[in-house]
């Protein structure tokens, strides 16, 4: 550097007599570099072309961990609590199905479910047990 620029200095010995706004120079530098002349391209602080590349590179991967968590993880984690609450149905449970029937469940066979929809006429029917989208009865219990 042929030239430095001092704001402000405290406690030493090589301190201006005035605060300016002009370049000071020290004694090596004196001998080098001619008062006024243009600063050279080595003065003017170079930012090396790899930082850019890797500011960007960590960015793309806190973007890729974002859409990671918000595309996979959270539907990932909603399918796991519907299999467990599927799994978790017994007789009684009072369910609403994906299409909005709500019906109490009379008996559980594998993957088939018959649920009471009428208590007057004792109307029944029988779905797959992939349409119950919400168990009403542990609903108060959480």
């Amino acid at each position: 550097m042929d030239q430095m620029w001092i704001l402000a200095q405290a406690d030493s010995g090589q301190a201006p007599s005035r605060i300016g706004s002009e370049p000071v120079q020290t004694n090596s530098e004196a001998t080098t570099s001619a008062p006024g002349s243009p600063p050279g391209p080595q003065d003017t602080p170079q930012k090396s072309p790899t930082s850019g590349l890797t500011q960007l590179i960590l960015f793309v991967a806190i973007m890729g961990v974002m859409m990671y968590v918000l595309m996979f993880r959270g539907p990932k984690k909603q399918q796991q609590q519907h299999k467990q609450m599927l799994q978790s149905l017994k007789k009684n449970d009072k369910v609403r199905t994906i299409g909005g029937i709500f019906g109490t469940i009379v008996d559980v066979r594998g993957d088939e479910i018959v649920l009471k929809v009428d208590e007057s006429t004792n109307t029944k029917i029988r779905i797959s047990s992939s349409a119950i989208s919400k168990n009403l009865s542990q609903e108060g219990k959480e």
